[in-house]
């Protein structure tokens, strides 16, 4: 196995993760429509989280691209 292949084990391991932990402010119904928020804006440790996911996702498709490319 080369390196790649642990990058990409260990960034989807942490990004189902970090998508796991993260919280909605709404319940089911107001994905149905029911919801009275249309616009939230994240702050402290959920921004925190919500960055790091995005992190996380572009390390998962490089790592990827390049055991791919080699």
């Amino acid at each position: 196995m080369s390196v790649f292949n642990y990058i990409t084990i260990g960034s989807v391991l942490l990004l189902t993760f970090l998508i796991l932990i993260q919280t909605r402010g709404a319940s089911l119904g107001a994905g149905l429509g029911g919801g009275g928020e249309v616009n939230t804006t994240r702050r402290g440790t959920d921004k925190t989280i919500f960055q790091l996911t995005i992190i996380c996702a572009i390390v998962f498709a490089m790592s990827i691209m390049l055991s791919i490319l080699s």
